[in-house]
């Protein structure tokens, strides 16, 4: 009798949950805790983030798609007038916005670097043993080298598979040895990098781990993925803002600036682009909180 009990109980508390769909189509229950420290990492207040969450779950029903939570957690976030919160809580799309070439993102990443004591070189063509190779960043520090390439989607559900690293892997090792040659270069700790902006398949990663290839999706490695390395340095992009329109954005990005803190010394950049002074305005007060 007790064990048809308990099993009612658990029958009931899964008929009442709220199954969430994935991007990739999976199902998972909602879980209250990993939206709340989604919020918190953006910056938004325990009392905020109680309330946002609980007007949430007030529209939820089953099936509701991830991106469609994420929809509505923005839309409060926004008018409760929090844009500095609402700007970092859109970061993962405003990585997609990047787009739709994939040189930004490539100067993006080529800024973290620098964040990091490198001096960053975008868009390079090296010599290795074999052939040429274009390669999106190199980064030079005493006694390092290294060597990125960057994969760019423009989908939220792409993923860079396991085609990628080995690509670059034979890439990096043409152009290592042709280094290896070179007394200028000999001493150097020289290192290869995948940067994504989406994830990586299972395979990728193993294959690249073995390789020694270091790879960075949105969210991996823990401590050093895309996001933990965004949230370090407070290197937020341009497409954060909310201030700017789609083709503003994109026309900023043409003008080779990637940063929220670049944009704030550039306001005649704005101005060229027809931006009236309001408006201008408004998008420096905007860019400055995103920057600290």
């Amino acid at each position: 009798m007790l064990r048809e009990i308990v099993n009612f109980v658990l029958f009931m508390e899964l008929s009442s949950q709220i199954f969430i769909t994935k991007a990739n189509g999976d199902r998972e229950p909602f879980d209250r805790d990993k939206m709340i420290r989604a919020l918190k990492n953006s910056g938004v207040s325990d009392e905020e983030c109680n309330r946002i969450v609980g007007e949430v779950e007030k529209r939820l029903y089953d099936g509701i798609t991830s991106r469609k939570i994420y929809q509505m957690a923005y839309g409060l976030l926004k008018k409760r007038k929090s844009y500095r919160e609402a700007g970092r809580y859109r970061l993962k799309k405003a990585i997609f916005d990047l787009g739709p070439s994939g040189f930004p993102f490539e100067k993006f990443v080529g800024r973290l670097f620098e964040y990091f004591g490198y001096e960053v070189k975008t868009g390079q063509v090296i010599q290795g043993k074999c052939v040429q190779h274009e390669v999106d960043v190199v980064a030079i520090k005493p006694g390092e080298q290294v060597i990125v390439e960057c994969k760019f989607h423009h989908d939220y559900r792409g993923k860079t598979n396991v085609q990628v690293p080995l690509y670059i892997h034979s890439r990096f090792k043409d152009i290592k040895e042709k280094w290896s040659l070179d007394e200028k270069y000999k001493h150097l700790n020289v290192r290869g990098y995948v940067v994504t902006n989406s994830r990586f398949t299972l395979d990728a990663i193993q294959y690249a781990e073995c390789a020694g290839l270091e790879v960075i999706s949105w969210d991996y490695p823990k401590n050093g993925s895309l996001k933990y390395f965004i949230d370090k340095s407070g290197f937020h992009p341009v497409t954060s803002l909310r201030s700017l329109n789609k083709s503003q954005k994109k026309l900023i990005l043409e003008e080779g600036i990637v940063l929220c803190r670049e944009l704030i010394n550039q306001p005649d950049i704005m101005r060229k682009l027809g931006l009236s002074e309001q408006t201008v305005s408004k998008v420096i007060k905007e860019a400055e909180l995103m920057a600290h």
